[in-house]
């Protein structure tokens, strides 16, 4: 096989260097997965039968991040490159690490791994792929299987539930029966894993191609419900036909899912899963009519609940609750003045707001008349400076006669909006106008 970019030059370079010593040693695990599948890797792991101590002599520049299980980091030229001991696991006791290692042989080393497309081995000496658990039948049907007892892998490492969930959705592969049957009876010990490696999870499936695909397989695996309970509502709450032909609440978000690319931003991705979050909770029967109002606003604050329960950054929180609480507002931009539309536009964050809204409008009615009206208001807004600086401020409305309170900002505003439209356009005009409008507010 010929290598596929740089870092596997720098990965098979480390293989090469082991094997003139005279040990054994194979790019290991998911590396081997994608480049029998023809795509670049993002890490690169070697195992090997070298002890670490033979390791951290044999390379310059090392880090022991877990000698004790036999892993030692070799660095290269800037890239990371795990280079492990071949070991049998004893066993896990804390449902994340095994209680001990020691170090053992191929074989035992491909039995603890999780999944058998990650089980394999690339012999670069002899250009052949090592395959000891069915790796290579599983890659061609398209099966995500555990290695051995599913029971017993999920038991070892629970968050391989949602790596399992993860690989699927990305590769497009099916769980296998035995697996998937494991994971729904296992789903509730997905809780005693930590909030953030969750969260990290959650968001790779998000962004590494498949969201909704992923989504469904959370629903269908039981996880869902143990993760975040709140999307199960979605399912069957059922929308006006006239504006949603698609179907329910949770039809209509896997298919906006379906459409984030491959490397979406993660603020992106959880704003179109969790726009109509709140849909089910504001849902209301008014004249005949299906209503939702408040969805928005309600949804903002569910969001920002659940993604503080996944430990996700501050600004993730921040940015989603925005994209949520304001996912409707450009559909009212065809009746906004011009002066609201640009600032509206302006806004740090509306560029991906308008993202969020055309997933949401091609996963409903396809109406896009507001969202193009959007994109040229922007457009015109990078054409001109992207805020013009005030004309006036507070001290100067004042400075005419303005007594300090609610007014003073009122009027401000009024100015920034006529400063919007071209209708003032130096401090001279806008200085006349002010002093015109406080005479008339003194008269009343």
């Amino acid at each position: 096989m010929k290598p596929i970019g740089v870092k596997e030059e720098k990965a098979l370079a480390i293989v090469r260097r082991l094997a003139e010593h005279g040990f054994k040693a194979y790019l290991a695990g998911g590396c081997v997965r994608d480049h029998v599948l023809g795509v670049p890797a993002k890490d690169y792991d070697i195992a090997t039968d070298a002890r670490p101590q033979t390791v951290q002599k044999l390379f310059e520049h090392t880090v022991a991040v877990g000698a004790h299980f036999g892993v030692i980091v070799v660095v290269l030229e800037g890239d990371r490159f795990e280079v492990a001991t071949f070991r049998a696991d004893e066993p896990y006791l804390d449902g994340r690490h095994p209680s001990s290692v020691r170090f053992g042989t191929l074989e035992e080393d491909a039995k603890r791994r999780d999944f058998t497309i990650n089980g394999m081995y690339y012999d670069p000496n002899a250009d052949r792929v090592i395959d000891l658990v069915g790796g290579m039948e599983d890659l061609r049907a398209g099966k995500i299987r555990a290695i051995g007892d599913a029971n017993q892998r999920f038991e070892e490492d629970r968050l391989r539930m949602l790596r399992a969930v993860r690989f699927a959705a990305r590769l497009n592969f099916e769980i296998e029966e035995q697996t998937l049957v494991a994971i729904q009876r296992n789903a509730p010990l997905i809780k005693s894993v930590s909030a953030e490696r969750i969260g990290e999870e959650f968001v790779r499936i998000l962004t590494e191609g498949g969201a909704a695909r992923g989504v469904d397989l959370l629903r269908q695996t039981k996880l869902m419900r143990e993760v975040m309970p709140e999307m199960l509502e979605l399912e069957g709450c059922e929308q006006p036909a006239n504006f949603h032909p698609e179907g329910d609440v949770y039809r209509h978000t896997l298919l906006a899912l379906s459409m984030l690319g491959q490397g979406c931003s993660e603020t992106l991705a959880f704003g179109t899963m969790l726009h109509d979050i709140a849909k089910p909770r504001c849902r209301a029967i008014n004249g005949g009519k299906i209503t939702f109002y408040g969805h928005s606003e309600v949804g903002a604050e569910m969001a920002r609940a659940i993604l503080r329960r996944l430990r996700r950054p501050k600004a993730v929180e921040d940015r989603v609750a925005y994209l949520v609480r304001y996912h409707l507002r450009p559909c009212m931009a065809p009746r906004m003045r011009e002066a609201t539309l640009k600032r509206m536009v302006m806004e740090e964050g509306f560029s991906e707001l308008l993202e969020l809204c055309l997933l949401d409008a091609l996963a409903s009615n396809s109406y896009l008349g507001y969202y193009h009206l959007c994109r040229q208001a922007m457009e015109a807004c990078r054409t001109q400076k992207a805020k013009p600086p005030r004309l006036l401020t507070g001290h100067d409305l004042i400075a005419l006669g303005l007594e300090p309170g609610p007014d003073v900002g009122k009027l401000l505003r009024e100015v920034e909006d006529l400063q919007l439209e071209g209708k003032l356009k130096d401090r001279a005009q806008a200085l006349a106008y002010a002093e015109e409008r406080i005479a008339n507010l003194k008269l009343q």
